[in-house]
């Protein structure tokens, strides 16, 4: 008998939201989306999303790639881009979440400084004294439409990357541990280093040493999305990122990004994202 495939994991943007992060960053309690699902959020992963939990009061457990992890009072949670995740809370747990689009980490990580591979790892840990308040500043900052809101949400957001990388520094985390990552964690960071070389499929199955159909079954297996989806999402985020953090104009946008024609860029970056370059620009100009 043949088994059944199992289902994909579900790829979220906001617990099931659909649209692009809108803002600098996103800030909501733990109880304002958990007690819509019975305090239960099942499995799933976040393509372009970073997030830190804190709890305040309450507790649960956490499940992370696979692993069933208590969560009492005081815990920091991070969970990196594409982490399968879940959570079961206590009724009326209380904390805080703070989500960061892929983009801003890429633009607020410098290379070199080891802060990237450090948050990568899906980490519970107990919470230092200087991170709650940073939070807390954060959602003053986030609730208000004071000038140069969004230069301070910058700011502090990556004062709260910083503290948490520390954090997790000191608690020893080193990336790396897995002596034999999978093929999908595998595939991502080859994406990461070739992407602006516009590789299919097939030269990233070649590199991997699998074939272009094996490659598809294992990322629509886990995201239920094919392996080329992948491959044009990074050169969207960092479109997006360029287009939010410079003034670079389209047409030089789309030329640093490998695209011979600026207008074919603006129709792939519009089928990826609903919106053109300059609309998306737009929008985030008007949420500033």
């Amino acid at each position: 008998m043949t088994r059944a495939p199992a289902p994909p994991i579900p790829n979220f943007n906001l617990f099931g939201e659909a649209d692009d992060l809108p803002d600098v960053v996103h800030c909501e309690t733990i109880g304002i989306r958990s007690r819509l699902h019975d305090w239960e959020l099942s499995v799933h992963r976040h393509a372009r999303l970073h997030q830190l939990l804190l709890l305040q009061s309450g507790g649960g457990t956490a499940t992370l790639d696979g692993q069933r992890r208590p969560l009492p009072p005081g815990s920091l949670v991070n969970v990196p881009v594409g982490v399968v995740h879940g959570f079961s809370f206590t009724p009326e747990t209380h904390g805080f979440v703070v989500t960061f689009a892929a983009e801003m980490l890429d633009q607020s990580l410098q290379s070199g400084e080891g802060l990237r591979e450090i948050l990568a790892n899906p980490v519970i840990l107990t919470v230092e004294a200087d991170i709650p308040p940073t939070i807390a500043a954060i959602f003053s900052a986030y609730d208000g439409r004071d000038f140069a809101r969004a230069q301070i949400l910058r700011s502090l957001a990556g004062l709260l990357l910083g503290q948490t990388a520390r954090a997790l520094a000191q608690l020893g985390t080193m990336t790396g541990t897995n002596a034999s990552p999978d093929l999908l964690s595998r595939f991502e960071t080859l994406i990461d280093a070739q992407y602006l070389r516009h590789w299919g499929v097939t030269d990233y199955a070649k590199a991997l040493s699998v074939s272009a159909a094996h490659l598809s079954r294992v990322t629509r297996a886990a995201t239920g999305r094919p392996a080329s989806a992948l491959i044009e999402d990074r050169l969207i985020r960092e479109a997006r990122r360029n287009l939010v953090y410079t003034n670079l104009p389209v047409s030089r946008i789309a030329y640093a990004l490998g695209y011979e024609d600026p207008a074919y860029f603006t129709r792939v970056f519009t089928r990826a994202t609903g919106l053109s370059p300059r609309a998306f620009r737009q929008r985030l100009e008007d949420t500033a």
